[in-house]
């Protein structure tokens, strides 16, 4: 919502004093206006008379007469309107009118008649009549796809010009000369309507264009400056939606910053001024302008300039705190990403990858890599793709492309230029490791040739369906391996497919050594799949017997790596003798040629200095070769001296691991960054329910914290610091509600300590206490994942699964587990960087705070609290300022104001009502979405998730005395007192009925009715109604493409006014005494049963 105003002057200057006659003034909204005007102001002079009127259109009008001679006439209008997003395609046509063409009822034809009228018969009028109809108009076309086409060919073919003649050129003049004002294409668009049977009218008006915060990727940009002034289209008549505005000269429809003034049969009867003077010359100024003078939060906009350059100056601030406090914090995140285009497909909402093998997504994931090394300057990064995570579900495990490189700012890859664009081919694979073997010294006759295995493949063949060619394109979860089997059947399998190296470093000889693999079939056979042979080498034939080798703990890492030249040293050699009476060895390097690209698969790495020795040997390799190339399998391991960012799929997101950053600014940085270079790529961070609700990307945007290595984590070094951290979380639900996504509860992402297993608080409590008491001893590091780790869970135990996940801070029985790092989950993404950096600053603080003055291990019993009072935005906000305010005990000034975006993304208004002295809002609030019990399907068994419920705030402002009372659907609402005239209350209510949900028999509750109840006259005296499906009947069965079109969805639901009857009987009181602080109409359900079976 944004609230502008209007100026407009208009001054006539005479060379004397002349009478002026009698003037029509049309500058006033007319009835039909989408804008809500909050008000309006006409100013004339000189001194006159004047009289409103409507014509019989209904069009407001001003007739003024002037007593006296003047030297000026002087016209000014100010106004004051709310721009609310209007969808101009949000109409209902009749069934007859749907399709073009169609004959208006007789009932109608009388009163559009005069709309109908074009005795125009100029010829080149009737050939584009004639032109249209060909190329823009086919046979059954849809009514407003016809009128789209319609409104596009005279934008497209009559060039818009400022034209300052008085008087509007022919049709004829305008097609000629193909250019003219929006008043002579407005004309030109009425005469062809109405020679196709179409009733149309004249137009002017106000446009009001603001400037877009951001720069669209695709198409125009819009104005440069907000802009404001006169213009002129054309409205259709359509049974069943009235009149819709065309604008000819965009070829758009109206909109909301189409202001209509006055509508006419013809131009001359719309014209804004109108009258006479006597003869004089005269010399016309004009003077038109807009200003902001209230806007929203918005997605693209979330703070105005000034009010995060204050927030900015404060973060170096934060930043010297963590310094003097010896934190040595590093911040990084997972930030997850949407596709700009494509809201409907499945691997944008449900699934990691689409069944299709997950080209588009993989192709986004590439690009986008790449756009973050470039736009972060990033010195010759080393990329690689590998396996990720496999869920039980899915078919194939997912994949996660890395970009490794040096923080001393050396290059890590060799290929610092353009990539080689030479294909691979055959024999490739096995010419690299020949050249490697000669730079490790290594025989090479430890290289042996893989190839698919026939005897799987007849098997596989055996088993496909007769039409199995027919069902080559359907996706399903069997087609993938089908398809394979197709694919196979095609090709050779007496060509080796890849050829492999068993190749393991040994620290204790300084040299790489090898194994000869034998099993007892003549040759090497991958096990059946797609993936890269180096996930499916035949390990098991191997043998039970393995070598063993070395691996290097991360907490014995050396804090430099070796330059680039030292990387390359020739090692010690290993030949076929040294490998006598040795055990075979398990971890190998692949080489395999697919697509023309040579796919080098990287074994386990025993060490990062020896896994950066090895890829620095294969790229010297590769450059002698200059062809295509691409790292997969294992990425170097994590390291002080290396950073590195990854890219996964998620359930309808892609997911960035991002670098951790040293300091706040930094972190900032990368984020502005990376939301910079995912825009580029045509991926976005806003999605929206079909119904206009947002709900972010679906994804989360987990914040990691920790140090450049294990034991410098400040949650290791000081180890009261996660302890007062869980406490002060669970004090305040704010930071858990506030930034979260829609799905929240026991069986969320990320659930509440509280929530999830609320019986382990006491126990709970008594681990964090022993951790404070740790803090003056010496605390081993595996002690605080040893007292906490079964705390901080799921329901099911999960401990990834929780709202602060330890599983990478110390675990004693995993190497990858000893990071030293949190992963706080209850964040999801915010679709602005600026409110992603306010999220890091808020929790660099919040550490401060816990260092100076750590909170008593004494957890809050909320009970049932969290699902009465913290549901809705009134109490969050209130005990958010409790947060603010502790943070001001260590001078960080955190103004309220800089979290208002987060509660309008979070909590986004509905409606409010205005009646004198009083103010009622309707605002979204939050309602846990529970995961139902196993239900049996075709193939096994899911659980739903019940989303049936929502909830909402109603505020009631200006009522100090408590005079009056709200009623929803005829029940009082339980407004609690939170301040002098203010009070809030929540209103469960059921908005639709799934397939499974926990109360199939409740209907939903559409609408919702508020009535607002005068106690003192016993009568409802205003109100509105909020539908919880559309009013009009519409069902979507597409996503909102951006928030102007949630927005108008949001708003189309809402309905300021409409009440009911304002002698309705008193609300009757529904209380429930675990939740005094919210209405649940479920429990109507039941009352109504009641009073119907009595």
């Amino acid at each position: 919502m944004t609230r502008v105003s209007l100026h407009h002057l208009t001054s006539y200057h005479f060379d004397r004093p002349v009478q002026i006659h009698p003037h029509s003034i049309r500058l006033r909204p007319a009835p039909h206006t989408r804008a809500h005007v909050h008000s309006y102001s006409l100013k004339v002079s000189p001194e006159h008379f004047i009289n409103w009127q409507q014509d019989p259109a209904g069009n407001f009008l001003a007739r003024l007469v002037f007593p006296e001679k003047s030297w000026e006439l002087r016209i000014q209008v100010d106004m004051v309107v709310e721009l609310r997003t209007v969808n101009p395609f949000d109409f209902f046509l009749e069934p007859e009118a749907s399709t073009f063409p169609f004959s208006y009822p007789p009932e109608l034809l009388p009163d559009l008649a005069i709309y109908l009228q074009s005795e125009i018969q100029e010829p080149e009028l009737l050939q584009w009549v004639q032109q249209i109809q060909k190329e823009a108009i086919s046979p059954d076309m849809s009514t407003v796809d016809m009128l789209v086409a319609i409104n596009q060919f005279v934008a497209n073919r009559v060039g818009y010009v400022i034209r300052m003649e008085p008087g509007i050129q022919s049709c004829s003049q305008t097609i000629q000369s193909e250019k003219g004002s929006c008043r002579d294409s407005s004309f030109l668009l009425m005469h062809i309507l109405r020679k196709l049977g179409l009733a149309s009218r004249f137009c002017s008006g106000y446009l009001i264009q603001l400037k877009a915060d951001e720069v669209p990727r695709k198409g125009p940009a819009g104005p440069s400056e907000d802009f404001t002034d006169l213009h002129a289209w054309t409205e259709v008549y359509l049974p069943g939606a009235g009149w819709v505005g065309l604008d000819p000269t965009s070829g758009l429809l109206t909109g909301e910053g189409h202001i209509p003034l006055f509508s006419a049969a013809e131009p001359a009867r719309a014209a804004p001024v109108t009258g006479t003077t006597d003869i004089c010359e005269s010399h016309l100024q004009f003077e038109m302008k807009v200003e902001r003078i209230q806007e929203a939060p918005r997605t693209t906009k979330p703070y105005k300039d000034e009010t995060f350059e204050r927030f900015q100056h404060m973060v170096p601030k934060i930043d010297k705190k963590l310094a003097e406090l010896d934190m040595r914090l590093t911040m990084g995140g997972e930030p997850t990403f949407v596709s700009d285009e494509d809201f409907d497909s499945p691997e944008w909402n449900f699934q990691a990858m689409a069944p299709d093998g997950d080209h588009t997504k993989r192709d986004y994931a590439e690009r986008l890599r790449r756009r973050i090394v470039q736009n972060l300057a990033l010195p010759s990064p080393l990329f690689v793709s590998a396996q990720g995570k496999w869920y039980p579900g899915e078919p194939l495990p997912r994949w996660a492309y890395f970009a490794h490189w040096r923080l001393d700012g050396q290059p890590l890859s060799l290929f610092s230029g353009a990539p080689p664009e030479k294909d691979a081919s055959h024999g490739d694979d096995k010419a690299l490791l020949e050249k490697l073997c000669e730079r490790l010294k290594i025989e090479s006759v430890f290289i042996k040739p893989l190839f698919e295995d026939p005897l799987e493949q007849l098997r596989n063949q055996a088993a496909l369906p007769e039409n199995a060619q027919k069902l080559k394109d359907l996706e399903s979860f069997h087609a993938l391996e089908r398809n394979r089997v197709l694919a196979l059947m095609e090709s050779d399998l007496s060509e080796a497919a890849a050829h492999v190296l068993p190749l393991a470093y040994e620290p204790e000889s300084r040299r790489w050594s090898s194994s000869v693999w034998k099993t007892r079939r003549s040759q090497l056979f991958l096990h059946p799949g797609d993936s890269p042979a180096g996930l499916r080498l035949p390990l098991n034939s191997l043998g039970d017997g393995f070598r063993s080798v070395f691996l290097e703990d991360p907490t014995d890492q050396p804090g430099q790596l070796p330059d680039p030249e030292q990387l390359l040293k020739a090692p010690a050699g290993y030949s076929l003798k040294d490998d006598k009476d040795r055990e075979p060895l398990r971890v190998a390097l692949v080489a395999q040629v697919r697509d023309g690209i040579l796919n080098v698969f990287l074994p386990p790495p025993s060490s990062v200095v020896s896994h950066l020795s090895l890829i620095a040997h294969i790229e010297s390799c590769l450059q002698e070769m200059e062809v295509r190339y691409c790292f997969e399998g294992h990425p170097p391991p994590a390291h002080p001296a290396l950073n590195h960012l990854s890219i996964t799929p998620d359930p309808g997101v892609l997911e960035v691991n991002l670098q951790p950053a040293e300091s706040l600014e930094e972190a900032s940085r990368i984020t502005r960054t990376l939301y910079k270079s995912a825009k580029e790529e045509g991926l976005t961070t806003q999605k929206f329910l079909i119904d206009g609700r947002p709900a972010a990307t679906g994804g989360g945007n987990h914040i990691t914290l920790g140090a450049r290595s294990t034991l410098e984590s400040p949650f290791l070094r000081f180890p009261s610091l996660l302890p007062a951290l869980i406490t002060y979380w669970q004090k305040h639900p704010s930071l858990s509600y506030l930034f979260s996504g829609l799905f929240i509860g026991p069986t969320s992402q990320a659930p509440r300590i509280d929530e999830a297993r609320i019986d382990t608080l006491y126990d709970l409590e008594l681990a964090l206490k022993t951790l404070y008491d740790l803090e003056k001893k010496d605390c081993p590091p595996y002690m605080i994942d040893r007292l906490l780790r079964h705390h901080l869970t799921d329901l099911t135990g999960n401990t990834h699964r929780a709202e602060f996940c330890i599983d990478k801070l110390y675990d004693p029985g995993s190497l990858g587990g000893r990071r030293g790092l949190l992963e706080m989950r209850a964040f999801e993404m915010p679709p602005h960087w600026k409110m992603s950096a306010m999220q890091q600053s808020l929790i660099g603080a919040i550490l401060c705070l816990m260092r100076n003055h750590p909170p008593e291990p004494r957890l809050v019993r909320w009970g049932l609290d969290l699902r009465d009072r913290f549901m809705i935005p009134y109490y969050i906000r209130e005990d958010l300022r409790e947060v603010l305010a502790d943070l001001r005990r260590i001078d960080l000034e955190f103004a309220l104001e800089l979290f208002d975006p987060f509660f309008e993304f979070r909590f986004p208004v509905y409606g409010e009502v205005l009646y004198p002295g009083l103010r009622l809002e309707l605002r979204m609030g939050l309602e846990p979405w529970n995961v139902l019990g196993e239900e049996a399907h075709t193939g096994g068994t899911s659980r739903a998730v019940d989303s049936a419920t929502e909830r909402m705030q109603v505020t009631l402002e200006g009522d100090p005395a408590g005079r009056y009372e709200i009623a929803c659907n005829g029940y009082r609402v339980p407004l609690k007192k939170v301040g002098a005239e203010t009070r809030v209350a929540g209103i469960r209510f059921k908005a639709w009925n799934p397939a499974s949900t926990m109360h199939p028999h409740i209907k939903p509750h559409n609408p919702l009715v508020f009535s607002v109840f005068d106690t003192y006259n016993q009568r409802y005296v205003t109100g509105c109604t909020y539908h919880v499906s559309h009013p009009g009947g519409r069902s979507y069965d597409t996503l909102p493409v951006n928030s102007l079109e949630a927005e108008s969805r949001r708003i189309s639901r809402f309905e300021a006014g409409q009440f009911g009857s304002s002698f309705s009987p008193p609300p009757v009181d529904l209380p429930h005494p675990e939740f005094p602080c919210t209405l649940d109409l479920r429990l109507a359900a039941r009352m109504d049963e009641e009073l119907s079976d009595s």
